[in-house]
């Protein structure tokens, strides 16, 4: 791990690129002056890029849980054209299409799927908990499966195939890496591209067994000095 190094690449990587989409999905309690570090880590970036990158917090957004229509009974029904959203507000680009945007009037995952279809490049920010993504990184790409079922089982075009995506985590002790490689692959599936600077991690200690107060104490200075925050 080489923070600095993977800073750099990913920063000289985005210049090329004109629309750019960061998605955090780390939490903190409302009421708690701190930012996630995955978050600091979206912004850092951004401010090296200026003002084609748009940020937005998922984890603000009322986002409903993915109703698994891609697997029923009767078959895949997930992202079919009955599905549409039909609003122009909220679906310009005529291509949401997510049972569960329809049958909650105030979910509000249009807001990200409006902006990730016209974007260059979409980034994901989050955490490792318990060796996996974070629960709202998982939630949001569970209820974005309609892109990747679109042209996987439906046999349409593939809505995705011109968008970069990556995926950047902070972690304390276990199973960062893995994590990293495990959905590059998911969005690799999805029809993303997926450029190897988009995707890392960072992660304390590879002391899987160290859960001491002192060891996450020091995790944010240690944070800070890696990235110069």
């Amino acid at each position: 791990m080489n923070p600095k190094k993977n800073l750099k690449e990913t920063i000289d990587y985005l210049k090329s690129k004109n629309k750019i989409l960061f998605l955090t999905t780390s939490t903190r309690w409302a009421g708690q002056e701190e930012e996630p570090k995955s978050s600091l880590l979206a912004k850092k970036i951004a401010e090296q890029l200026g003002d084609k990158v748009k940020i937005i917090d998922v984890s603000k957004l009322k986002i409903y849980t993915c109703e698994g229509n891609v697997s029923t009974r009767t078959g895949n029904s997930c992202g079919e054209k009955p599905a549409l959203l039909k609003d122009e507000k909220k679906n310009p680009s005529k291509c949401h299409r997510c049972w569960a945007s329809i049958n909650n009037k105030d979910d509000e995952l249009w807001i990200i799927s409006k902006e990730l279809l016209k974007s260059e490049v979409v980034v994901f920010f989050g955490s490792v908990r318990w060796g996996q993504a974070n629960s709202i990184y998982q939630k949001l790409i569970e209820r974005l499966t309609w892109l990747e079922n679109r042209h996987s089982t439906l046999g349409e075009d593939n809505l995705l195939k011109n968008i970069d995506s990556g995926l950047i985590l902070v972690g304390q002790n276990w199973n960062g890496e893995e994590v990293i490689k495990h959905q590059r692959k998911v969005l690799d599936y999805f029809g993303f591209k997926t450029p190897k600077w988009l995707f890392w991690n960072w992660q304390y200690t590879n002391n899987i067994n160290d859960e001491s107060q002192d060891s996450y104490r020091k995790a944010f200075p240690k944070f800070k000095k890696d990235f110069g925050l």
